[in-house]
């Protein structure tokens, strides 16, 4: 019988299945395929070959773990995903955001996008993102507006993650303001979540940018949302948090964008408000610059970009309760 390599036709075709049978931010696969591309990382999933520069037991976990994902009907599910009509980018397209790049190993093996995939081409200091907390306040959610709001004015994109709180208020407040926002999900594009915000997603889609790293039919789960994390900070220039709890998920967006060397903003906030906990630390401890306004958001994007790639991991990772998200477990048409 014909292995998984020798059916797929073409590297895009090799990176869809792989993303069918591979978790986002998989380090192991992240890492053969930098290094030996979609169709030779399907191969070695189904050989027994060495991977060189990879421990022979790593190796044999990897392949059990992938392996069993690869069903007879494998190759029919990516045909089923092709009717659903979203596109699809890969590293080789001119629309590929060029920030994911900096992820290295943990880029994402391919996006799946439903609108206009022109905004993802801008430099980066054209996107901003917000995120932060489901259970956000009123307080939190009008401040999330005001600075979606401005942004949208200054004609940058608002890049978020469409759930509940802080992300669906910069959502809905870009879409007022007829600006351009993209939304980062952790499922498949045609499964909107949270359901409440169906109708919100769908007006995203349709005049913004849905994307997510995650095939048609998959279903969220708190791994994948803190792996769709890293792209949240990775799309843009700066990552700005309005509300979080210390413990929030969205901490490890503040995580990777400041590995990735992107600006951080936090927006301070009561202190008996739990909400307001998270970004008041990041102030406090000198993790995040302090944003009242659109223009201090303004001022992180156009900020100098260069203060490095090596940005070490903060130790308020730690304090904020949370591991590294690699250490958990209109686009190109079909």
């Amino acid at each position: 019988m014909a292995t998984l390599a020798e059916q797929v036709q073409g590297e895009r075709m090799a990176r869809i299945a792989l993303s069918m049978i591979a978790e986002p931010n998989d380090p192991t696969t992240g890492y053969v395929l930098a290094r030996h591309g979609g169709i030779e990382t399907l191969r070695l999933i189904e050989s027994d070959d060495e991977v060189p520069g990879l421990a022979r037991a790593d190796v044999l976990m990897w392949r059990e773990r992938l392996t069993a994902r690869v069903m007879p009907g494998l190759l029919d599910q990516v045909a089923q995903a092709e009717r659903h009509g979203f596109g699809t980018l890969i590293p080789a397209d001119k629309e590929w955001p060029a920030g994911l790049n900096d992820l290295g190993e943990r880029a994402p093996y391919l996006l799946w996008t439903r609108g206009a995939a022109s905004s993802l081409t801008m430099p980066l200091s054209d996107r901003a993102t917000i995120t932060g907390s489901r259970a956000a306040t009123s307080y939190g959610e009008q401040i999330a507006g005001e600075l979606a709001t401005g942004l949208a004015d200054e004609e940058r994109v608002v890049v978020s993650g469409g759930a509940y709180g802080i992300e669906g208020a910069a959502h809905k407040s870009v879409l007022a303001a007829s600006g351009q926002t993209i939304a980062v999900l952790a499922n498949g594009l045609d499964r909107p979540y949270p359901a409440g915000h169906s109708e919100l997603l769908n007006q995203i889609g349709d005049v913004g940018l849905l994307v997510s790293e995650l095939p048609p039919g998959t279903a969220p789960t708190r791994h994948r949302f803190l792996a769709r994390n890293r792209l949240l900070a990775a799309l843009s220039g700066a990552t700005v948090i309005p509300e979080a709890s210390p413990r929030s998920g969205s901490m490890t967006t503040v995580i990777a964008a400041r590995e990735l060397g992107r600006g951080v903003g936090a927006v301070p906030g009561p202190v008996t408000s739990v909400t307001s906990a998270g970004p008041n630390e990041l102030i406090k401890q000198g993790f995040a610059s302090t944003v009242t306004q659109p223009s201090d958001v303004i001022a992180l994007l156009d900020a100098d970009p260069n203060p490095g790639r090596a940005v070490t991991r903060p130790e308020a990772g730690r304090e904020f309760g949370h591991r590294h998200p690699s250490q958990g477990t209109p686009g190109h048409r079909l």
